[in-house]
């Protein structure tokens, strides 16, 4: 394993989320940090880096989640501290749209479509292509402004994640999701898929 940890931010983890992103772990031979899940984020960023330490091998899959709220609740504080730690590698995040008004938003590098199509507009929670005249892809969910405030190499938006009216269903694979974290591995120039590790 390289000498930082190299890890992958999501922000969502309510159960569906959870459960969808353990399954693209597995399938793809990466790590996930289960205790991240919840909805808020159940443990505070120190605790998430104690646990990245523990881990076999990278790189790491980490939710983070406030609950529909606008304000910088326990997903953001946490993703911060993780996103800032001098022993963590972001490689990318997944920012995921919610309907929570009042917020900045993040300019995501892409966006995937409920039908799978990488575009440079922005979507909603539903993985619905949002076309305005705007030149940056602007992802508004209640786990995404904090993302302004840290280095993250490369975000790709996406709708509601094992939502989007089926689309990204575990039963289907959770294809949006799964393609938004190998769109980051790819950038990052990482090798990955299944291990005989334990």
């Amino acid at each position: 394993m390289s000498e930082k940890i190299r890890v992958i931010l999501i922000t969502d983890g309510d159960r569906v989320a959870q459960h969808v992103v353990e399954d693209i772990a597995i399938s793809l031979g990466l790590r996930c940090i289960s205790a991240s899940g919840g909805n808020p984020t159940p443990i505070s960023g120190k605790e998430i880096v104690k646990l990245l330490k523990t881990v076999h091998h990278d790189p790491v899959l980490v939710m983070f989640d406030d609950r529909g709220s606008r304000h910088k609740g326990n997903g953001e504080v946490a993703m911060e501290y993780v996103a800032s730690h001098p022993d963590i590698e972001v490689l990318g995040a997944v920012a995921v749209a919610s309907n929570t008004t009042g917020i900045a938003g993040i300019a995501a590098d892409e966006c995937i479509t409920s039908s799978g199509d990488i575009v440079n507009h922005s979507v909603d929670k539903n993985g619905v292509c949002k076309k305005s005249h705007e030149k940056k892809s602007i992802i508004t969910g209640d786990t995404v402004d904090v993302l302004n405030h840290v280095d993250i190499p490369f975000i790709v938006g996406v709708g509601d994640i094992g939502k989007m009216d089926r689309a990204d269903d575990i039963g289907r694979g959770a294809p949006i999701t799964r393609k938004a974290i190998e769109e980051i591995l790819k950038r990052s120039g990482i090798e990955y898929g299944r291990t005989t590790e334990n």
